[in-house]
This record gives C-alpha cells, structure tokens and sequence, in this order.
C-alpha cells in the first residue's frame, strides 16, 4: 500500500487483469462443466492474485464470467465496473480472437499499439489471457482454439471521460495494464516519494540516479545499467517537475530519463507534469521542430493535425528523420534549464511501447539552454 500521510492507499487490479481471470474461468467452465471461483492468475511481474466471480454463465457452445473491477484507491474510471468475458469455441484458428464486446472500443487510427480495426485490448492483456488460456488447454489436453469477447458495462459512456475519442478509440473503453496492477498515489505522495527516493540516493553516496515514467521505460533502464544499485531507481512516473525541482536544491551528480516518446515530448516543451490529463503535446511546436529536421510538407502538415506523437515519428523515420533523438536532445535541454544550472548532468532515453529506443543523448553537463 502507498501512504499519504495520514491514510494508506489500496493497490487494485487493471482491467486487463480482471479481464484475464475471467477469460480463464469461463474456458475452464467451457472444458469442465465449472467455472473457478475465485479464479487465480499470474501477473507479469509474478504476482498471483484471486478474483472472485461476480457473474458466470453457461450455455452449449460457450462460457462467460465477470468480475467487479477493483481499482483499490486509485481514481480510476472503471473502478467497480463489470468486466465480462465471453469464450467461444472457434476450429477455424488455432490460439485466441480477441473480440471487442459491448464497452470495449475499437481501433480507429494508427499509431497505438493495436491495429487499426482490432479491439482495443492492449498487448499485455492479449499475452496475459493467452498465457493463462493456453494453461487452461495444457491442462485438459486440447488446443487453444477460441473467440474471446470482452465486454465493460457502460463502457462506452465511461469511455468519454477518457483520452479515447481523441485517440480514435470508438465505441467504449480500451482494456489497459502492463503490470496488472493499480498503484494509487496522490499527486502529493508520489512526489514526496520520489523526493525520499533522492533524499536516499544521496544519504547512500549514490552518483547516479534513474528515473522512468513507466514499467516499460524502467526496464530499459535496468537493462542499460545492469550495475546500478536498486535505491539509484526512481519512480518518476508523469512528474518530471517534481524530480527536477527536487534535484535543483538537492543534486546527484547524474540523472538518467527514460520514458516514453509522447510523454519526453512533453517534457521536451517545458511540461512538467506528464500525464494526459493535465498536459498536452503542442503538434504545432513539433511540426516547427521538424520543418528545421528538414521534414516535407505533407509531414508538415499531418503533424499539426495529429494526436499522436507516436504515429509522426513513424512517418518522420519514413523520410529518415529520428524523431527519437530530436526529442530526446530537447527533452535533455529542457530538463537541463529546469534544474538551473545545478550541478547534474542529464541523460535521456526515449523509447517505444515495445521498449526499443527510438533516441539517447548521453549525458550532458548543466548549462541553461533554451526551449524550443
């Protein structure tokens, strides 16, 4: 649990997660005549919670469940919504089809994860619901071989307080996690934590220190420095602000960023807080940084009217200009004129959804630069 101040905060279940466990108790029930119940899974990371079913069903030829959505205390919209899924027996395929049920949205646009046409089930879940229906088959000796249906109850009006109608994602929700699991935390305790995170990093010695905006960006980190101690990792998450600013008046001799490429971008304007909700990528700015970059003007163009960065840089690597790598450089002057002139040189590693690096700037030592 995550503290704040005076109360602790629950951790909870994503809705790949919740969708997961109940793909595997509807097939188990499709195979054995039972559903589980609780119905116990294995997250990414090891973890291996139980769900307990909240619906099930089962007729000739398939098998549904749901679970009640548990996002602990964290914010999150599709906290205590139904999340069902449904297994068909499909011959014609061998492994699973994801079909988008009703509240789940469908792909729209390129540039996610997901392609254009396909549910709006993020690639962790797919491997999670796979992984554990592939289980469910070893176990009763068959192939993997089903249609799997999500459904999210008032999906699509819970799918309007969401970035998804700008994203292309239509007709409800999309079904997210790459942990599996929800950490709440207040704006308040996630940056006192990243601030004890330094505070420790200093009290231990450490020179180096590296902060990620997320899981993926933070196994980057780990496998580009193997050797760094576990107190130098910091939990970043979307306030670069509060890391910066922190180390403005209490230095480490070196920082390393790594995150993704619509959120470095961000910061790369001169955004401090790196979350959806509370800042947004200038595409104005950006198609100016890539007319200097030497970009056409269909780019041009496309660039000022997109939503999202990760489908520009696609098209910017097609006329061979790395994306990547201009945002990285100004995302280091950015973090750079941040801290002030204090003595903490800046790293950062831009990478994609998959964890690939898309740009690296080694580290540079502190001047005031301007923004772009």
């Amino acid at each position: 649990m995550a503290e704040t101040g005076q109360k602790k905060l629950r951790t909870g279940w994503t809705t790949g997660a919740c969708a997961t466990a109940a793909a595997k108790s509807a097939y188990a029930a499709l195979l054995s005549g039972d559903f589980p119940d609780p119905i116990s899974i294995t997250l990414p990371r090891g973890d291996t919670p139980s769900f307990a079913l909240a619906f099930e069903k089962l007729s000739e030829n398939s098998a549904s469940a749901a679970i009640i959505k548990d996002a602990g205390d964290d914010p999150d919209v599709t906290h205590g919504a139904l999340i069902q899924a449904r297994v068909t027996p499909n011959p014609t395929i061998a492994g699973i089809r994801f079909i988008a049920g009703s509240g789940v949205g469908t792909v729209t646009k390129p540039g996610l994860p997901i392609p254009v046409g396909e549910p709006a089930i993020n690639p962790v879940p797919r491997q999670m619901m796979t992984r554990e229906l592939q289980q469910v088959a070893d176990d009763h000796g068959v192939g993997l071989a089903v249609d799997v249906e999500i459904s999210i109850q008032n999906g699509e009006e819970l799918a309007q307080k969401t970035m998804n109608p700008r994203l292309g994602i239509v007709g409800g929700l999309s079904v997210l996690g790459t942990t599996g699991i929800v950490r709440p935390f207040s704006c308040a305790a996630w940056i006192a934590s990243i601030h004890r995170g330094v505070d420790v990093a200093r009290a231990t010695g450490l020179t180096h220190v590296a902060a990620a905006t997320g899981a993926t960006s933070e196994d980057v980190l780990r496998a580009h420095y193997p050797d760094l101690s576990e107190q130098a990792y910091l939990d970043m998450g979307d306030f670069a602000g509060g890391l910066l600013k922190y180390l403005r008046a209490h230095p480490v001799r070196k920082l390393t960023i790594s995150g993704g490429i619509a959120k470095l971008a961000k910061l790369a304007q001169g955004a401090m807080d790196l979350h959806s909700a509370r800042s947004a990528v200038d595409f104005d700015a950006l198609a100016d940084v890539l007319d200097h970059a030497g970009a056409s003007k269909e780019l041009l163009e496309e660039t000022r009217g997109a939503n999202l960065v990760s489908h520009i840089a696609q098209k910017a690597a097609a006329e061979s200009i790395h994306m990547g790598e201009v945002i990285a450089q100004r995302a280091q002057r950015a973090a750079l004129n941040i801290l002030c002139g204090a003595p903490v040189s800046v790293e950062i590693i831009v990478v994609d959804r998959q964890g690939q690096v898309l740009g690296h700037v080694p580290v540079k030592e502190p001047a005031k630069l301007e923004q772009f």
